[in-house]
């Protein structure tokens, strides 16, 4: 069996991306790289949005751009507006065919549909698959979206609806998410914070149905696309040896209190590629301790407190839009953290932290 001086395991987003930053940056010239994925087929699977808070690789790969986003609780609408970190979303489609377009003008790239296909020995190994099967009872974010096109311009493609709590949360959080990429042609996805044991939380074709009939006003429209997925909104167990790297989800990449990863993978990529020659030697790259014991407590207070959710999400937002895109971003500074801690009702949280 074939060596490689790199392996990936899984060519998902956090696979791939890291796959294209070592190859644009020359260094696949002389090394060998595997890239483990079974799935047959790349086709659109995903959209994958966040703020932009920095410069990435993929603007060919934006669906859309919005400078403006609401949140929605019973009774009243907070809308937001900033131009200096536009929301954007990925398609996936385009994302996939932009890097396997690269990679396949270097030889020195293999892709394999089992790792027992290659020798890893010697390999450096980058994991982005999480190890066994991961716990059902802690907490998730879960989810299925449809991008809609109606015959008629219906949406506002100007602003996003980044949470709208005006629906069923059934002992737990559930919103729904709006993204209108243009007048007639919107994802609009159902999503909830909870564990996975609950199959009645799932009827998840119901929910957007009743959701757009009944809050959008739409009756009459064709799918174009459907996505779904459940985000652990917890460290899972992870391969954790001297060659080992792990990357994405499973090399905490994800944000628990959002499950905003894409940007972060994208950080976590340049930061392999600069220190690939050092890399396991080096610090191991993380989002931050501060955000991974906020958003720690903050999950707590939604595990004992679902019902408070919609009003603290609320008034969370009720600060400049600068202040809440970077803290949900990782980019804050100590005093836009203590402008978003501010906003939050103080007894609960303060139990919370002492639980």
């Amino acid at each position: 069996m074939k060596e490689f001086d790199y392996l990936i395991i899984g060519g998902g987003c956090a696979g791939l991306s890291l796959a294209y930053e070592l190859e644009i940056n020359g260094k696949l010239k002389d090394k060998s790289l595997a890239i483990v994925e079974p799935r047959k087929e790349y086709k659109r699977d995903k959209t994958w949005s966040f703020w932009k808070v920095f410069n990435h690789n993929f603007e060919d790969c934006v669906i859309k751009s919005w400078n403006s986003f609401t949140i929605n609780i019973s009774g009243n609408s907070h809308e937001l507006k900033n131009k200096n970190f536009p929301y954007q979303s990925i398609d996936s489609g385009k994302f996939y065919r932009k890097i396997n377009s690269r990679l396949s003008t270097n030889s020195n790239v293999n892709f394999f549909k089992n790792i027992n296909e290659i020798n890893s020995e010697n390999s450096l190994i980058f994991n982005s698959v999480f190890e066994g099967e991961l716990n059902k009872s802690e907490l998730w974010q879960h989810f299925q979206g449809i991008e809609i096109e109606t015959a008629k311009d219906i949406f506002d493609d100007e602003i996003i609806n980044l949470m709208d709590f005006n629906c069923d949360q059934r002992d737990d959080v559930h919103f729904f998410y709006t993204l209108p990429f243009s007048r007639n042609r919107a994802l609009i996805e159902t999503t909830w914070l909870s564990d996975l044991e609950d199959q009645s939380l799932m009827n998840y074709d119901l929910q957007l149905e009743n959701y757009i009939k009944n809050n959008l006003g739409i009756t009459s429209y064709k799918i174009n696309f459907t996505e779904k997925g459940a985000i652990p909104l917890f460290y899972p167990p992870f391969k954790n040896d001297k060659k080992t790297i792990n990357i994405g989800s499973a090399g905490g990449m994800t944000r628990l209190s959002t499950g905003y990863t894409f940007l972060n993978i994208q950080e976590h990529s340049k930061y392999i590629v600069k220190n690939i020659e050092k890399i396991k030697k080096i610090k191991t790259f993380n989002l931050g301790k501060k955000y991974q014991f906020l958003d720690k407590v903050f999950l707590r207070v939604l595990e004992q407190y679902p019902e408070k959710m919609p009003k603290i999400f609320f008034d969370m937002f009720k600060t400049s839009s600068n202040t809440i895109i970077k803290f949900l971003s990782n980019k804050s500074n100590i005093f836009e953290d203590i402008n978003i801690i501010s906003k939050m009702p103080k007894l609960i949280f303060i139990r919370a932290l002492f639980h």
